[in-house]
This record gives C-alpha cells, structure tokens and sequence, in this order.
C-alpha cells in the first residue's frame, strides 16, 4: 500500500524534476532560469526524500535506517533551501517578463 504511493510520488518528483530542467534550458531570460533551475532542485530534494521513506518501508535493517535517514535528512535540506531561493528569485520573474516582452 505504502510503497505504491512513493513510487508514484518518486515518479512524480521525477517528472517535474525533467520538466523544470526543460524549461530552464528552454528560457532566455537569466532569472527565470535561475527559478526554474532552483524549482528543479526542490524536485530532486523530494526524489531523494521519498526515496528514503520507500526503502524504509522495504528493507528495515539497521543499514537501511542509516543511509535513508541520510537521505531523508539531505532531501528535506535540499527541498527547505532551495525553496527559500526558488521563492526569492520568484518575486523577480514577472517583473523580469514584463520588462523584456518584445
């Protein structure tokens, strides 16, 4: 039951992980790449946490509690920082469209 919905939430984090990766190659203006590079970043920081919380619920071996309480701890760094910097450079990127529409 458990593991099903972190494969699908794993999925998902990847997905928008490759989505946000996409558009920030796919965009001029260099603030919006920076928020999309770092929106990309909060995907990967939830990978990596809902990768932990899956392999507790698969394997409960002392190792297992190691090296996904590892990840689980760099996922929520990962996921905490990068939406504080996501959130700064979000207030830019509207004011960053308007000024270079065409």
């Amino acid at each position: 039951m458990f593991n099903s919905l972190f494969v699908v939430l794993i999925v998902l984090s990847f997905v928008l992980y490759f989505y946000f990766k996409t558009k920030q190659f796919r965009n001029e203006l260099p603030i919006a790449k920076k928020w999309y590079a770092n929106r990309a970043l909060i995907a990967l920081g939830s990978l990596l946490f809902f990768f932990g919380i899956n392999q507790l619920t698969l394997f409960p071996s002392t190792l297992t509690y190691v090296i996904s309480g590892v990840l689980i701890v760099i996922g929520l760094l990962t996921m905490v920082y990068y939406y504080k910097v996501a959130k700064h450079y979000g207030q830019f990127v509207e004011e960053e469209f308007h000024l270079n529409q065409k």
